[in-house]
């Protein structure tokens, strides 16, 4: 078969998969990603997405706000509601190089939230720590920082930063010994933990459960009592809860699963003693975000 005919061929399969309307647009962007790199064929391209993977790993890249991150399969796909509530952030604070914030980001995956921060606000304003547990992320948050110009590493000198700094760090958060390589207190804490449920987990698409990190998803491990996706709400809470973790008038930002909102707002009342809490709404109406000030 010739290669135009393969071509009409996989599209008209993925008209019927996706909609004319989402394969047209795919496709289009496919036929972008050509350009840049010789590596890739449209005929490969299409089949790999009539398989199920998701069009982020083909591509490479996906736009976050206004970056354009680097994107590796098994590490977690940025989602847009993601995107939704860091732009939110990054618009709600107003840092400095006179003063200016640390942030930690836990279970980091991308970078994706601190390198946004990073991006919006003032150079020499914000000093962020991306923790994560996997190599691949961490490999992959590094990348990222690259790609987006922002350095990845300590300065030597103590003197304010010039720039902004990411620092991803390979560590677990129920490690005490992880803070060793952090620098607490922090004045922004975010977090995508995972918190899918064993039972939703298992009615996810292909494209998701085939070729993302389940470590990145599950919300409970394997032998945690409960199974109710809010485990690691409850480790992050423990670590909030030490002194010295939050400076006076701190934020942490948590994005929850459907549902979950309420549950997550009482742990951080009740575990963390964070009393000031609201909940953000993505997009679509879903209650997203658990915001809690010190």
């Amino acid at each position: 078969m010739r290669t135009s005919d393969s071509v009409k061929h996989l599209f008209a399969r993925l008209v019927s998969s996706l909609g004319r309307a989402t394969a047209t647009r795919e496709f289009k962007w496919m036929k972008q990603a050509l350009i840049p790199s010789h590596s890739l064929t449209l005929p490969a391209m299409l089949q790999r997405r009539l398989n199920g993977e998701p069009l982020q790993y083909i591509l490479g890249t996906t736009p976050f706000g206004p970056l354009d991150l680097l994107t590796r399969p098994p590490t977690l796909i940025p989602r847009p509601e993601t995107e939704d509530w860091a732009l939110r952030l990054a618009d709600m604070l107003s840092p400095t190089p006179h003063r200016p914030l640390n942030v930690l980001d836990l279970c980091t995956g991308t970078g994706c939230i601190p390198l946004l921060l990073c991006h919006l606000w003032p150079p020499g304003s914000t000093r962020a720590y991306g923790l994560d547990i996997s190599k691949d992320a961490i490999r992959l948050a590094t990348d990222n920082a690259a790609r987006c110009n922002i350095p990845s590493s300590q300065p030597s000198s103590l003197a304010p930063y010039s720039q902004n700094v990411f620092i991803p760090v390979l560590g677990d958060l129920r490690d005490p010994d992880v803070f060793k390589y952090l620098l607490p207190p922090f004045d922004i804490i975010t977090a995508n933990p995972p918190y899918i449920p064993k039972r939703e987990y298992d009615e996810l698409p292909i494209s998701v459960k085939d070729y993302e990190d389940p470590a990145a998803l599950l919300g409970d491990p394997p032998d945690s009592e409960e199974q109710d996706g809010l485990t690691y709400y409850r480790l992050i809470s423990q670590l909030l809860r030490q002194k010295g973790m939050l400076r006076d008038g701190s934020i942490v930002a948590l994005e929850v699963g459907r549902a979950q909102a309420d549950a997550v707002e009482g742990i951080l009342q009740q575990s963390a003693g964070l009393r000031n809490t609201q909940v953000w709404k993505d997009p679509w109406n879903v209650k997203r975000v658990v915001l809690a000030r010190t």
